[in-house]
């Protein structure tokens, strides 16, 4: 029979395992703002907020007579599956006042030129060796800049930038750092879209700044932000 080659004869190597990716919303910092609702009530409208989240996704650009039978299709397999009939009938006025929010007008018709991408998902290196992992809800592509939009179904909405939860901060701030990655030619802007109050918050990139530094911060100490 023929030698075998050295390489059966010895150990394999030990491969390095990459690090965990960090997760964009699970960067520290509170993201219950002032007057948020009890323990209960969170849990009712948590899953409210992710129903109207995945409506948010799928049905804006179509034609709203075609809205129920898509959100029926679409909630069917989500969580805690199909909502009542009450339920489904306040997700759809909620989604449809969104909709035709003349503040949001720019949001769900941007300008010619604009790409509109939904759930885009993104990862880019971090300092300290870790890499980061998010999902941004909807990401407006345009030749002028870069605009990445969150959707937030908070009861208690805060009254200006400066007051938005520290872990919403963070959360947006990861998600500039990896679009400054992917487009460092072009000017990235992040915003909130609190549905609650159909309002759009840009986020000042001072705020996203400090935020940014103190996750850095805690993730690796010994890294520069």
């Amino acid at each position: 029979p023929p030698p075998l080659p050295d390489c059966l004869r010895r150990e394999a190597p030990a491969v390095a395992r990459p690090p965990r990716p960090v997760a964009a919303t699970s960067l520290g910092g509170d993201k219950i703002a002032a007057g948020a609702a009890g323990p209960g009530d969170r849990a009712a409208a948590l899953l409210a907020g992710t129903r109207l989240h995945l409506l948010l996704e799928h049905l804006p650009e179509l034609d709203p007579a075609d809205w129920p039978d898509r959100a029926r299709t679409l909630l069917a397999g989500a969580e805690d599956g199909l909502p009542t009939a009450p339920e489904l009938d306040a997700l759809l006025a909620e989604l449809a006042e969104i909709r035709g929010a003349e503040a949001l007008a720019g949001l769900f018709a941007p300008p010619p030129g604009a790409t509109v991408l939904r759930e885009v998902a993104l990862s880019a290196p971090l300092a300290g060796g870790l890499r980061l992992s998010g999902a941004i809800d909807r990401l407006i592509v345009a030749p002028e800049g870069i605009t990445a939009i969150d959707y937030k179904s908070n009861a208690a909405v805060p009254a200006d930038a400066a007051a938005t939860p520290e872990g919403y901060l963070r959360q947006m701030a990861a998600y500039r750092h990896a679009l400054r990655a992917i487009w460092p030619d072009r000017r990235v802007e992040t915003a909130i879209l609190w549905t609650r109050t159909r309002t759009l918050m840009p986020l000042p990139d001072a705020l996203l700044d400090a935020a940014w530094a103190r996750a850095l911060a805690e993730l690796a100490p010994d890294a520069a932000p």
